[in-house]
């Protein structure tokens, strides 16, 4: 029987056992209540279910401790005995009492079975459980057994593994150095002629590197002398485009400068033409009236200037007020 059957039919031992525990407890309790009071003074009937309950949680301690002691392979002495024994007793009595009281056998027999039942199963459990355990402790002995008879046959395998690998490897190492032997008197002819081989190959390889270092030499130099040539070809394109830049910068002025002029005396042309004998057109009114704006003049006397009316050059006055920020922003 395998370790997995052992401990199902231990499942099975302990779900019976508190099935019937269970059981006989709940029995107790509907037999030996009706029992408790009857003796009992009438204002503590209450009180008479605990007594059955006492006894029977005394047994449920006795079959749980019993089954763990059992499993652990251990023995509680006399005193488990001796309380297992009387919890099943009181347990028989309180359950027969009653019919006892009454002469009534068949009633004792049939009250009888549930103690006499938990009793049996309580001692019998016990006997399982220990038989359970040994057979536990059995099987796992022989699996240790077994298990060492194997590490031994594979300790002695892997030793034997071990010496004929060593004397493959002893023969390995003797053919090595034989091997070694040979191939150090190829390798020395070898490094003899590759040595020879390896001077000329250096002999070759500096005058290669001096070719080189030459040619590496008037290379730089060339490029030098380009880069100092490119530097002086963006110099001069610098210093033409700055003076394209002062000149562009100085023809601006000078346009601004005239341009300035020019609106100048025309404001001084206009303004000097005296009040207008008749209503100017618009757009000789419109820069009449500028150039009274600009020039400080009050809107009645470029009303006289223009000849227009005095809410068409207020009006005039204000575009050109309300113009004058923009365009003194984009001047700067």
């Amino acid at each position: 029987m395998s370790g997995v059957q052992i401990r199902s039919a231990e499942r099975t031992l302990s779900v019976g056992t508190w099935l019937i525990v269970a059981g006989a407890m709940l029995y107790s309790v509907l037999t030996v209540t009706p029992l408790m009071a009857a003796h009992t003074a009438a204002g503590w009937r209450w009180t008479a279910p605990i007594l059955p309950l006492v006894v029977d949680a005394a047994v449920v301690i006795v079959v749980r401790l019993d089954s763990v002691l059992a499993r652990l392979g251990g023995h509680g002495g006399r005193w488990p005995v001796v309380l297992r024994w009387m919890t099943g007793c009181m347990t028989l009595a309180l359950n027969v009492g009653d019919s006892a009281l009454k002469k009534d056998l068949v009633g004792v027999m049939v009250h009888a079975v549930a103690p006499t039942l938990l009793i049996i199963t309580a001692e019998t459990g016990l006997a399982y459980r220990r038989g359970i355990t040994n057979a536990l402790t059995a099987l796992q002995e022989r699996e240790r057994a077994e298990r060492a008879e194997r590490e031994k046959a594979a300790a002695e395998k892997a030793e034997a593994a071990d010496r004929r690998a060593r004397e493959e490897r002893e023969f390995e190492a003797r053919m090595a150095r034989e091997q070694r032997d040979h191939e150090a008197s190829l390798a020395r002819e070898q490094a003899e002629r590759e040595a020879q081989q390896r001077r000329e190959e250096a002999e070759r390889a500096e005058a290669a590197a001096a070719a080189e270092r030459a040619e590496r030499e008037r290379r730089e130099h060339a490029r030098e002398q380009q880069r100092a040539e490119r530097e002086r070809l963006e110099r001069e394109a610098a210093d033409r485009a700055e003076r394209e830049r002062q000149e562009q910068a100085a023809a601006l002025l000078r346009e601004q400068r005239e341009q300035a002029e020019r609106a100048e005396r025309e404001r001084a042309q206009l303004l000097a033409a005296g009040p207008a004998e008749e209503k100017q057109g618009e757009e000789l009114a419109r820069r009449t009236v500028a150039a009274a704006f600009h020039a400080g003049v009050s809107v009645r006397q470029a009303v006289e200037l223009c000849g227009w009316s005095i809410g068409w050059v207020s009006a005039r006055y204000q575009e050109l007020r309300d113009h004058a920020p923009a365009l003194e922003g984009a001047s700067r």
